[in-house]
């Protein structure tokens, strides 16, 4: 029993949802975040969701990749207008933008990644990031041979100081005196797309004298793991699997199911299940977990498992409470 609820919280390749007879045709339509949908990160992880359901039932879907933030209630609104629904917005910053155009559009069905928008034709979608980052901060602090680990946020705001929050609980939970340095790339949207200075940042914190650094930075991270490769060290990925983009360099990926979201809002669509309010995911959910393949196989150590799937089985059962930055701005680890 215990080792199946570990498996379920941890094992996060598992594919949710699956087609209905009688499903219902609809116009389903994305709109990624800045970063676009192939940044091998948050944005790809909801473009492999939509692919998934156009393999599984062949229903096309459309999708836009804004360019700057005045196009995120243009798209919104262009596709609302030209019958596609559901259509479900990749991030917390089209909060403002979902809930004007929803407004507008009420027997339009939205859903949103990352933000809560009250509107009664809206399905917010969160995540438990710092559920799945404490994992990756055991497993870090367990790979580490210098005593310090670091952390390359994106932009900076409260959702990012949980990962950190959160990877810093788990560092410590397996050596409470471990450093773990933190920075953080910028303060506007570019900080989502900058792997120069990902690279930069990087290094500096090996430089310090970490040797893994996790990064939850979108396409800003690339650099980060390349940094990390380039330098002998270790790199974690986050969002998507990242574990295959340095082959032995990448210890593991904190995965955020986007891509379960994006496949779960368009099958219940179809299903005539489409659900409103707030959806939450855990680990408990087996919406938040890390990575294991043939490409960190021999990085992720018996010891390294079995302590990551120790604490997965804690916090999914509530034995573990992770303190969430974004309850009160403070991170107490």
């Amino acid at each position: 029993m215990k080792k199946t609820l570990i498996a379920a919280a941890v094992a996060s390749m598992a594919a949710f949802g699956a087609q209905a007879d009688g499903h219902s045709e609809i116009q389903p339509a994305v709109v990624y975040d800045l970063g676009g949908k192939f940044d091998q990160s948050f944005n790809q992880a909801a473009y492999t969701g939509a692919e998934r359901f156009l393999a599984e039932t062949g229903i096309e879907y459309r999708d836009f990749e804004i360019q700057n933030d005045a196009q995120r209630e243009q798209a919104l609104r262009r596709f609302a207008s030209q019958g596609y629904n559901p259509i479900i917005a990749i991030g917390f910053s089209h909060g403002a933008a979902v809930e004007k155009v929803a407004a507008e559009f009420p027997d339009v069905d939205f859903a949103i990644v990352d933000m809560v928008v009250d509107q009664p034709n809206v399905r917010s979608i969160v995540f438990r990031e710092h559920e799945g980052s404490y994992l990756a901060g055991v497993a870090a602090a367990l790979a580490s041979e210098s005593n310090a680990v670091g952390f390359v946020g994106g932009m900076d705001i409260p959702l990012i100081r949980r990962f950190e929050c959160g990877y810093i609980g788990g560092a410590r939970s397996v050596s409470a005196d471990i450093e773990v340095f933190g920075n953080m790339t910028g303060t506007d949207g570019s900080a989502w797309n900058n792997p120069t200075r990902g690279a930069e940042l990087a290094r500096s914190q090996f430089e310090r004298g970490a040797d893994v650094v996790y990064h939850a930075a979108g396409g800003t991270g690339v650099g980060v793991l390349q940094a990390a490769a380039d330098e002998g060290m270790l790199g974690i990925g986050v969002d998507s699997n990242q574990n295959g983009m340095h082959p032995g360099s990448v210890l593991t990926s904190m995965l955020k199911r986007v891509d379960n979201a994006v496949f779960d809002t368009f099958s219940d669509a179809m299903n005539g299940e489409f659900s409103y309010g707030f959806n939450v995911n855990g680990l408990a959910e087996r919406g938040v977990g890390l990575a294991f393949d043939e490409n960190n196989a021999e990085l992720m150590t018996p010891a390294i498992r079995a302590a990551v799937y120790e604490a997965a089985y804690d916090i999914a059962t509530g034995a573990v409470m992770v303190h969430d930055y974004t309850s009160d701005g403070a991170c107490p680890y």
